[in-house]
């Protein structure tokens, strides 16, 4: 037989207010409060000590700025909140945040509020899907700023004919990434032969196997990229030796998305890359 009367009333906290009880959040720049008294709603631009007391500064939507006792009588996404002084370790982190989020991942000072360029007539051509995600993930912010389009280039034996159709000029430049350009190989000789074509290009590149070597192998948790032995497929092979899943183009298509998430900025690439990178942006966007 259920119970008529329902439970007891009385039961648990049955004095708690209808939100809830206050619990305590650090005032750091950024949080959206409600002052309860005034229904003022703002973010914390600062916490200062005036007349033997903290005083908390919210910002408004339109940047109206008001101090407000710190403590208790503030809402937080619609829970009552004391807002409490931040400690100097949460301080620190947030200053470490701010710091990030002003510059690009390529550490160049982001610019706030610029719509991407309308694009330019100059070109940065790279050999692969790989090179291109990783170009964009490190230098996007920065080449949409300046208007550059990365376009993928599938090889470079046929580079010099590319070249040509593309007429550059001294408005309109052109800069080529190249894998594996080192002394001796095909692509070097190839890249000798492009660079006479035209003044206003600029064939730079990296001395590794494939673009995924240039990522630091800390990243991945190892010491260094494994070797693999020719006649040997690289890509699966450098799977297999990692212990990741490699028989199948699905399974080198994964694992180049998981060697890409492991990129946080420019401080994962190694500096050859870096160099080169750097320097072909510099050339398609000199005036």
């Amino acid at each position: 037989m259920g119970d008529r009367y329902g439970t007891d009333v009385l039961d648990g906290d049955w004095r708690a207010p209808r939100r809830g009880r206050a619990t305590d959040v650090e005032a750091v720049p950024g949080t959206v409060v409600e002052d309860v008294g005034t229904g003022w709603v703002g973010a914390v631009v600062r916490v200062e000590k005036a007349g033997g007391m903290h005083v908390v500064h919210l910002e408004d939507r339109r940047g109206r700025v008001r101090g407000f006792p710190l403590g208790p009588g503030f809402h937080l996404d619609g829970r009552p909140v004391n807002l409490t002084v931040p400690t100097a370790e949460r301080r620190a982190q947030v200053q470490a945040a701010q710091q990030a989020a002003a510059r690009t991942a390529s550490g160049s000072v982001r610019v706030a509020g610029q719509p991407a360029r309308v694009a330019s007539g100059s070109r940065i051509w790279v050999e692969g899907k790989h090179d291109a995600e990783l170009v964009e993930k490190v230098w996007g912010d920065d080449l949409r700023v300046e208007g550059v389009v990365v376009e993928m280039l599938d090889g470079v034996d046929d580079v010099s004919e590319l070249i040509r159709g593309f007429g550059p000029t001294p408005q309109r430049r052109l800069g080529i990434l190249v894998d594996h350009l080192v002394p001796g190989t095909k692509e070097t000789r190839i890249v000798d032969e492009a660079r006479r074509v035209s003044p206003h290009v600029r064939i730079l590149g990296h001395p590794y196997v494939d673009v995924w070597q240039s990522v630091k192998p800390a990243r991945l948790g190892v010491e260094a990229w494994p070797v693999i032995e020719r006649g040997r497929s690289w890509k699966h092979g450098v799977l297999q030796e990692l212990g990741w899943p490699h028989r199948t183009q699905t399974d080198v298509a994964l694992g180049w998305k998981k060697i890409l998430a492991s990129v946080r900025s420019y401080s994962d690439l190694e500096p050859t890359l870096l160099a080169s990178v750097e320097e072909l942006i510099d050339f398609v966007t000199v005036p």
